[in-house]
């Protein structure tokens, strides 16, 4: 690999992934079109180790409407990162979800088809598999939110083109990445900013919902693999976890020892299309890619509170 195309570059997976890469003496292409789904200063924050380098260049372009043909030509590999996310606004702007996660990655899939991509690799989410994702990749499909369906047809998508158009790719299920740079909107960046700044936490459910979390060094490493090793990676979906499964409760229960601090809890309904329980199963990508998440919960937290005082001091006081 000596040229890389990476969408969703600035986002919070997108940036290390590009890092990594970079590190790796690749070039990289970053594509991010900054739509305002949180603050575009963050993301840009995201950004400033990659622009150190030469050998990265950053377009601010919009899948659904720019001209890509241009920025995938002379890239061998194309790890799609960039999509529309969460659950809760996937309700009220569907329109939205669709035409980032779908129609965006339909644009995408002609321009490396043109381009004749040698390795096109999918970032999913467990989302896919509905109200619970406990299972292997063969696992049925039944998403349980707008965002998991747009997510879902997005796959489809992916293999309707790899079996026309024989253009070799993977898809990666995500499941629950957490650490420094991790979006504003999830539970952790949540329960941080609510800890830091005595605020009160909003508990969607009784708090006992669980995650496969996944560290962002792990998720990383796991796109990769299947990056280095595409002959082995591709026509192949592979579950990207890190293998130790905690409670919301749990995870409150850490934050508050990590701090020393004592979370105000304000009781809610629990969320339409939440999902109830996920546990990884990524024995596939384990055997076949040789993936091996390391980082325990607990570690995984410490430094995601660690980066999230550094970004925001006056909250660590």
């Amino acid at each position: 690999m000596e040229r890389c195309l990476v969408t969703g570059a600035a986002g919070f997976i997108g940036s290390h992934v590009c890092e990594a890469l970079l590190e790796q003496d690749v070039a990289v292409v970053g594509i991010d079109a900054f739509i305002p789904y949180y603050d575009e200063v963050i993301k840009r924050h995201n950004l400033e180790t990659s622009l150190l380098y030469d050998s990265f260049m950053l377009h601010e372009t919009d899948l659904r409407t720019g001209q890509l043909a241009a920025l995938v030509d002379g890239c061998d590999t194309l790890i799609h990162l960039a999509a529309m996310p969460g659950l809760r606004r996937s309700w009220s702007d569907f329109q939205l979800y669709c035409s980032c996660n779908v129609e965006g990655t339909q644009r995408l899939l002609e321009a490396a088809v043109e381009a004749k991509v040698k390795h096109f690799i999918h970032g999913s989410t467990s989302s896919v598999y509905g109200k619970e994702a406990l299972g292997p990749e063969t696992s049925p499909l039944q998403p349980y939110s707008p965002y998991g369906l747009t997510k879902l047809a997005a796959e489809h998508l992916c293999r309707a083109y790899a079996k026309n158009f024989e253009i070799p790719i993977t898809i990666l299920r995500f499941f629950s990445v957490y650490g420094p740079r991790q979006r504003p909107d999830m539970a952790y960046s949540i329960l941080m900013d609510c800890l830091m700044h005595n605020r009160p936490f909003q508990r969607f459910g009784d708090g006992e919902q669980s995650r496969s979390n996944t560290f962002v060094a792990d998720c990383v490493s796991a796109i990769l693999l299947a990056a280095d090793q595409p002959e082995r990676a591709k026509a192949e979906t592979f579950n990207v976890g890190g293998g130790e499964v905690v409670s919301l409760n749990e995870v409150i229960r850490m934050l508050q020892e990590i701090t020393g601090r004592q979370l105000k809890i304000e009781e809610r309904p629990a969320l339409p299309g939440d999902q109830a329980h996920t546990r990884a199963d990524s024995a596939r990508i384990r055997e076949m890619l040789g993936f091996n998440p390391t980082t325990p919960v607990r570690e995984g937290l410490e430094a995601q509170v660690a980066w999230f005082q550094e970004r925001s001091p006056e909250g660590s006081r």
